[in-house]
């Protein structure tokens, strides 16, 4: 008679502790999940005050160099690209990495155009003089440097939840979970960003 109720406060032990730690590994999965769409959240904040002050820019732009047509066109339509892309849930582009890598793609295709712009405008000493281009710039040059810090600390978050998930015995609740809590992509460099630019004098 004492050995089964050993048995069965054994058994009750048993199921608590696995329980407990079931419950444990989904919370942290929870919370980790929130912490890297709340991230995400910045992370596009920021990409949205860039593309708000595309237009402002292209404007002023076109007014000292009003020849260039086809650099605002590709300013446009890369500004666009980003917007249908963009149109994507948050959850569905931290979640899915070709949605993720679409993502980063049309971001990467504005920041190009956005570069092209501004070689335009060097060669215009009397745009670089007024006043509303060297506030634009400078408010794109500010954003510019918040995105980058804003893709580093997404990077930080997905770190830790992509850390957490693998982790044993996590990595079993995650995976009875199926695509609830799939591996978080990580933003990468342009390709050939590792190749230092050649300067002509």
């Amino acid at each position: 008679m004492n050995f089964k109720r050993w048995l069965v406060a054994g058994l009750v032990v048993v199921v608590l502790i696995l329980g407990t730690s079931v419950v444990g590994g989904y919370n942290a999965l929870v919370a980790l999940d929130q912490a890297v769409q709340a991230q995400w959240g910045q992370v596009e904040n920021v990409y949205q005050r860039r593309a708000d002050l595309v237009p402002n820019l292209v404007e002023t732009v076109k007014g000292a160099a009003a020849f260039e047509k086809e650099t605002y066109v590709a300013v446009s339509e890369a500004r666009s690209r980003v917007g249908q892309v963009a149109a994507g849930s948050v959850e569905k582009i931290v979640n899915d990495p070709q949605a993720f890598q679409r993502f980063q793609q049309a971001q990467d295709g504005l920041s190009s155009a956005l570069s092209r712009l501004m070689v335009v405008a060097e060669r215009y000493p009397d745009l670089k003089a007024t006043g509303a281009f060297r506030d634009l710039q400078a408010q794109l040059e500010g954003t510019e440097n918040r995105i980058t810090v804003e893709r580093m600390r997404f990077n930080e978050s997905a770190q830790s939840f992509n850390t957490r998930r693998q982790s044993f015995p996590t990595v079993l609740i995650a995976g009875f979970f199926g695509d609830r809590f799939r591996e978080k992509a990580f933003f990468k460099a342009q390709p050939g960003s590792d190749v230092a630019p050649k300067v002509k004098f």
